[in-house]
């Protein structure tokens, strides 16, 4: 049997000590990833040389705790790293929230062997994906099934998963899985073992190089060492549920951005005012300010309830209870109900303000439309509104899950 302490990482990664190392870092790759992006979206060119060389940066690590050698970078941190990514590429930005997640589900769950084990692994650049939604049933419960190896030692799994984000790029595949008392783990998956097919299926019109698809289990052993308990991580208040939904709303923020920039870039060098202004330019054009003061304004709240949420969040993190886990749900959800808003509008605006020649197919403009109304169908918005309400009218606390 393959214990924690003999398995081996496959290769190193840059290792980041500092939260501004890590920004720094971000606004760097920023630059490199974001001239390829719209072709590699036009032509479903599927990112490997720039997950290679995002990983390898280190940046996949930094929400490893100081005490295991990592930077343990602020929430904020994260989540504007992520928005970073995203506004260069918003597929390159949710490849690695799951990743993020499943360290999350670790830290709180794990015992001091898997954390050190796979703690080594994020910094050693190794990438986690994720096999956790099932379709096919309205129930939402998980059919994927974790049974004792009686021979081997350690477990089986058998099932099928869609929505794998990040499944298609990563050496581990943290798994939901559930045992015969219908209890819920996730187990950490190695990409190769036998039993294994992951299918690159997944064909919605945005967020088109996520790798979503299809992982499919066919009695596939695991160690029992690479099982950590879940649904035990919401019997108690945890930050899995906010930090996850963080990450969502940093890719949100990160679309928004990246389409405000392409707006301004776009009336700069192409547009026409308006016939009715009389202007000569499109930035001199009296409407076009305000269309584009608008969505200024928008998206800065956007950014300060971002890190608002971030901040909550680390909150939590210092002292969990049942109310700092609470508010830290309510300020995720805020920051989502602002985040899924501008990302949208400022994929709608880019044409607006652009005029016909920004829907030229040859832009490919739209995909920062496409990917802000794929990526904002995670879950609906109208119940972030619905938490809020109940939380400050009747001082009700959302429930603890992902979602909220």
């Amino acid at each position: 049997m393959t214990s924690l302490r003999d398995a081996q990482p496959a290769h190193a990664a840059h290792i980041i000590t500092s939260d501004e190392e890590a920004l720094q870092l971000a606004h760097q790759l920023a630059k490199e990833f974001a001239p390829g992006a719209a072709a590699r979206d036009a032509e479903r060119l599927l990112p490997w040389g720039e997950i290679e060389q995002f990983s390898a940066s280190g940046l996949w690590g930094i929400t490893v705790p100081k005490e295991y050698g990592g930077a343990g970078v602020s929430n904020v941190t994260l989540a504007a790293v992520i928005a970073i990514i995203g506004a260069a590429d918003s597929s390159l930005a949710q490849i690695p929230q799951n990743h993020f997640y499943a360290l999350e589900v670790l830290r709180v769950g794990g015992s001091p062997e898997q954390l050190q084990f796979f703690y080594a692994l994020a910094l050693q650049g190794q990438r986690f994906g994720n096999a956790l939604a099932e379709i096919g049933h309205k129930d939402y419960k998980r059919r994927t099934h974790l049974a004792p190896d009686a021979e081997k030692g350690g477990f089986r799994i058998s099932g099928r998963k869609f929505y794998c984000t990040g499944a298609l790029y990563a050496q581990w595949i943290p798994t939901l899985v559930v045992d015969h008392n219908e209890i819920t783990f996730l187990a950490f998956v190695p990409r190769q073992s036998p039993g294994v097919t992951i299918i690159d299926d997944w064909d919605g019109f945005g967020q088109r190089l996520t790798g979503s698809g299809s992982v499919e289990f066919d009695q596939v052993w695991v160690d029992a060492d690479w099982v950590v308990p879940f649904k035990a991580s919401f019997d108690r208040p945890t930050t899995i549920g906010p930090l996850a939904q963080l990450l969502h709303a940093a890719i949100d923020q990160g679309i928004a951005q990246g389409a405000y920039a392409a707006t301004l870039d776009f009336v700069r060098a192409h547009a026409r005012p308006w016939i009715d202004s009389g202007d000569t330019r499109a930035v001199d054009d009296p409407l076009t300010l305000e269309r584009v003061g608008d969505l200024a304004v928008r998206l800065r709240a956007a950014d300060a309830l971002l890190r608002r949420a971030g901040r909550a969040v680390d909150q939590a993190q210092a002292a969990l209870s049942a109310e700092s886990v609470a508010s830290a749900s309510i300020a995720v959800a805020e920051a989502r109900v602002l985040t899924t808003g501008i990302s949208l509008l400022a994929g709608t605006r880019l044409f607006e303000l652009g005029g016909s020649g920004a829907s030229l197919s040859e832009l490919n403009l739209d995909r920062f439309w496409r990917n802000a109304r794929t990526h904002t169908l995670h879950d609906p918005v109208r119940w972030k509104f619905h938490a809020v309400g109940n939380y400050y009218l009747n001082d009700v606390l959302p429930p603890r899950q992902g979602t909220i």
